[in-house]
């Protein structure tokens, strides 16, 4: 029983303490002016440009591109984009390999982190003539 006890005690110093969320003047000051990419289990996920005024372009990497903006909320960071009126909330935390990003609009949380290469360039086509 001590030895179960001993192990218990430990995983609790050994795990990473949670980091804090970055607070809305943080976050804008670490990303504008910035294309950050992101990704996801280990694969691209998207990319978003981050303009001044809190505007910002995101693509899913597929040459399709939404622009929109950001707010805060509480100690979340929210979007609303072009093509999608509710907002799409985060928490972003700044870890030792740039931001991780968790999203708070579904209990399935999806987590997303900055990736520094993911093989994909960002481009946004023009508008789809004629279709």
């Amino acid at each position: 029983m001590r030895y179960i006890f001993s192990f218990l005690a430990l995983g609790f110093f050994i795990l990473p303490a949670a980091a804090d969320p970055m607070s809305a003047a943080e976050f804008e000051a670490y990303v504008t002016g910035r294309t950050l990419y992101y990704g996801n289990q280990g694969t691209a996920y998207g990319a978003e440009i981050y303009h001044e005024n809190r505007r910002v372009t995101w693509s899913f990497l597929d040459g399709e591109c939404k622009e929109g903006y950001w707010y805060a909320e509480a100690a979340n960071i929210c979007f609303v984009y072009e093509d999608r009126p509710e907002p799409q909330c985060w928490t972003f935390e700044q870890t030792g390999n740039g931001l991780r990003a968790t999203f708070t609009n579904d209990p399935n949380t999806t987590e997303l982190y900055e990736a520094q290469d993911v093989g994909r360039e960002f481009v946004c086509y023009g508008p789809k003539v004629g279709v």
